[in-house]
């Protein structure tokens, strides 16, 4: 029997694939040695009886097999991204987290897309900003060293996912792929806070990172009212990664001098809007509410990468995102 038949009878009974047969799965899918139909069933059964550890890691470790790789950028690389699929329409709040650090000497290579259930991806914004998306290896270290900030274009990193990308839109529907995105830096980045748009994907997400040999530090949140990064709305859930070990953490703003705030405050409408609003927050201008919001952000990072007293690293982080970006920018681009 094919191995995809092994996996779609496992799954049609309920019963979980081991790494070994995800590992296979996903292998025959990225070659395209799989038809449609049996894919989307893979994609469906695994959703529906909810997604392992072992089955994401088998797909992820292919993909990256698979993927263009970028390697020996450095000690110390950072990533911010989120899952994406909270459906909020709300700020970009990882890019603008990775520009501060960026302007902060802190090198991030950021891997993304352009907006897919947003209203602006990272891409976009990327683009807007009149700095290179990058799809070519031999330019991503020229590009680190230039501003301590990189894009790498997904699509481009990821050619097998071609393959998938007319399955997952006529699906319409969360599956494992909308989880592994942000697991799938072909840098390797030593640092990521990954953002998911439910809690109950916090511990597996945690488990999954805790096994990247790459990740020396990260953590996945889930923020207040729903969002795939931490908001300013409530109480936001973390989980900390550290060495393969993991402990999670409730963090309520107003302990640290955060004003709890609307959710609608965070949302921005349009991809205009978007990009505006960036602007004005990279210039320590802007609404409150999104500078509250990315500063929780920007010290949770701090934290990971300092490992000083989380209060300091948000207070850093707030007169950071007051003070705004001095050298990452021209004026121009910000006007």
């Amino acid at each position: 029997m094919e191995v995809i038949n092994v996996c779609l009878d496992r799954l049609s009974k309920g019963r979980d694939l081991d790494y070994q047969l995800s590992r296979q799965a996903f292998e025959r899918i990225f070659e395209n040695k799989v038809s449609p139909v049996q894919t989307a069933a893979l994609l469906m059964g695994l959703s529906a009886k909810r997604e392992t550890e072992d089955e994401i890691l088998g797909a992820v470790d292919v993909a990256l097999d698979k993927a263009r790789k970028v390697k020996g950028l450095g000690q110390i690389l950072v990533d911010t991204c989120g899952t994406g699929g909270d459906g909020k329409k709300s700020f970009n709040c990882s890019t603008a987290v990775a520009f501060f650090l960026a302007d902060m000497g802190i090198q991030v290579v950021k891997h993304g897309n352009r907006a897919i259930s947003s209203t602006c991806g990272s891409a976009d914004v990327v683009e807007a900003l009149d700095l290179p998306i990058v799809q070519e290896e031999s330019l991503v270290q020229q590009e680190l060293k230039k501003r301590n900030f990189v894009f790498l274009f997904a699509p481009y990193f990821h050619p097998c996912f071609a393959n998938v990308a007319p399955i997952r839109k006529e699906l319409g529907v969360r599956t494992l792929f909308n989880l592994i995105g942000p697991l799938l830096n072909p840098a390797f980045p030593t640092h990521q806070i990954i953002g998911v748009p439910n809690q109950e994907f916090l511990p597996l997400v945690a488990r999954v990172l805790a096994k990247k040999e790459n990740i020396k530090k990260g953590c996945v949140v889930y923020g207040a009212k729903g969002f795939d990064e931490l908001t300013p709305c409530g109480i936001n859930k973390i989980y900390f990664v550290e060495n393969g070990s993991i402990f999670s953490f409730e963090l309520n703003p107003a302990d640290y001098g955060f004003p709890i705030v609307e959710e609608e405050k965070l949302m921005c409408s349009t991809k205009e809007e978007a990009i505006l609003l960036q602007k004005q927050v990279l210039l320590g201008r802007g609404p409150k509410e999104l500078k509250a919001m990315v500063a929780l952000n920007l010290g949770c990072v701090l934290y990971l990468l300092k490992g000083k007293d989380l209060g300091l690293c948000f207070q850093e982080a707030r007169e950071k995102v007051n003070t705004g970006v001095n050298s990452l920018f021209s004026k121009e681009q910000l006007c």
